[in-house]
């Protein structure tokens, strides 16, 4: 049988060897759609798959089945268990030199297809390009969300009694969400950022403070106490972060964390000024100077974003926007110059004009264009009431010209936090279930926790987190969490 086999594997490769590559007709079945090549359009990119099969046949059986997953020597006709619709999309590459991607594949799984096909990603038009770099980069946020969520699951029994009370005291401060404790101590911190805020505007009012030995007014007791309470929280907190964070480096670095320095840094400045002596009491000015800086406590608000999607959508969307902004500060810059010097030109005949030079103009075009208008500079002549009229038009037209791109990006990234979140934890699904039935099929196992994985076998090294995401059948995160090929001899639908 297997004689007869090799006997009709050899027979079209005779009739086939009298002919020149370029008279050589290949026929391949992708997927149930049949089409015929010619070996002189195949052979202009000869490290592809396809062209590979001009030759195949002289190799026998081990050779053609290497390259396809089925072949029938009678009809000559190469089977091949992948994707139709992508298929169509890389033989574009034989005849016209570069690979389209057709509407409505998973760029991911097209990016396997070409991989499979030996197509070169080079020969994929730039337009097709910035689709697979923007589902790359979503696959990334995915296996770096479900990373996250993994290395708080998971306990190392090696590590020592230090280094596990450090990464649980990092989690309770830094993860609100991982426990009722964590968002209650969250919740605390939240509220006294408040209550020093509050403390702060009040200290100001005249009503408040006090008298202090030498004439001055200063705060009222009570509320520097509440202050002082505040500040021995705020720097607790921030000492168990820093004692606790696992890079103290890029933590001291971190923009959040240089705010909470210096909301904290001018209270103890100033405590030390104070009590330093009357020789050192010239330097009420600058104490003055760093008492101002506690305003920079009310940035710690910020601090929240991490934890609110809310707003890291709308840094994201801002971000996204620098173009529009940018035009539209063009667009005003442009229009004030304009309408400031036209306005000082024609108010000069009126005996009362406000507009006493081109530069102070400049107040009065841009409280105009963002349709301010506090009135303290208006025109009082004819045309110049009319330059005004155009002015403010033209202001109502540059600020709305870029806000539906902002809004577009806005809704955009909701909705991608949205399915990138759902996608995670989905992730996380499929490892538990495929954790647990993997626990179930042994002697004596039970479902657990998704830390809880079966052991590799005797002689291998054990798996890290990234190896451990493979046990999931997802067609998202496994190509980004390991360096090895898994072609498929199925297509998989992407989720």
């Amino acid at each position: 049988m297997d004689g007869a086999r090799e006997r009709s594997l050899a027979e079209p490769d005779s009739r086939g060897s009298a002919a020149t590559g370029e008279d050589i007709e290949i026929v391949v079945n992708v997927g149930g759609v049949r089409q015929v090549l010619y070996g002189d359009l195949l052979s202009q990119y000869p490290e592809t798959r396809l062209a590979e099969l001009i030759n195949c046949l002289a190799g026998g059986y081990d050779t053609i089945f290497s390259l396809c997953d089925d072949y029938d020597p009678g009809k000559r006709e190469f089977y091949f268990d992948r994707d139709p619709d992508a298929f169509k999309c890389v033989v574009e590459v034989y005849y016209f030199g570069e690979v389209h991607m057709k509407k409505g594949i998973c760029p991911i799984c097209f990016k396997n297809e070409m991989e499979f096909w030996k197509v070169d990603l080079r020969f994929l038009d730039d337009c097709c390009k910035s689709h697979l770099s923007e589902k790359r980069e979503e696959l990334e946020e995915i296996a770096r969300r479900v990373q996250l969520i993994l290395d708080d699951l998971g306990v190392d029994a090696a590590e020592g009694r230090w280094r596990c009370c450090q990464k649980r005291v990092w989690k309770f401060l830094e993860k609100p969400e991982s426990s009722c404790p964590a968002r209650v101590v969250a919740v605390l911190s939240f509220l006294l950022i408040l209550v020093s805020s509050v403390v702060m505007c009040m200290g100001t009012i005249p009503e408040l403070q006090v008298v202090d030995s030498e004439g001055n007014r200063v705060e009222h007791p009570t509320l520097e106490n509440v202050e002082t309470a505040c500040i021995g929280w705020f720097t607790l907190e921030y000492l168990l972060r820093l004692f606790s964070s696992p890079n103290k480096l890029h933590f001291a670095l971190s923009f959040m964390n240089i705010v909470d320095v210096l909301a904290i840094l001018p209270f103890y400045v100033s405590l030390t000024l104070t009590h330093l002596g009357a020789r050192m009491m010239e330097l009420t000015n600058v104490q003055q100077a760093v008492q101002a800086l506690r305003i920079m406590r009310i940035a710690r608000i910020f601090k929240l974003a991490r934890h609110s999607s809310g707003l890291q959508t709308l840094t994201y969307a801002l971000k996204r926007s620098f173009k529009e902004l940018g035009l539209l500060l063009m667009y005003l810059a442009v229009g004030i110059f304009v309408f400031s010097a036209l306005g000082y030109t024609m108010e000069q005949s009126h005996p009362e004009t406000l507009f006493k030079s081109i530069p102070q103009s400049f107040w009065w075009a841009i409280i105009t264009m963002t349709t301010v208008g506090y009135g303290d500079i208006y025109p009082k002549t004819t045309l110049g009431k009319l330059n005004a009229a155009i002015s403010f038009l033209c202001g109502v037209i540059a600020i709305a010209l870029p806000i539906h791109p902002i809004i577009n990006n806005f809704v955009r990234y909701y909705n991608k936090q949205r399915v990138l979140e759902t996608a995670a934890k989905h992730e996380l699904e499929l490892m538990e279930l495929n954790s647990g039935s993997a626990g179930d099929s042994k002697p004596g196992g039970s479902r657990s926790d998704l830390d809880t994985l079966p052991p590799e076998p005797a002689g291998k090294e054990a798996p890290s987190w990234g190896s451990r995401l493979k046990l999931s059948h997802s067609d998202t995160s496994i190509p980004l969490l390991t360096e090895e090929k898994h072609h498929r001899t199925r297509i998989q639908s992407c989720k």
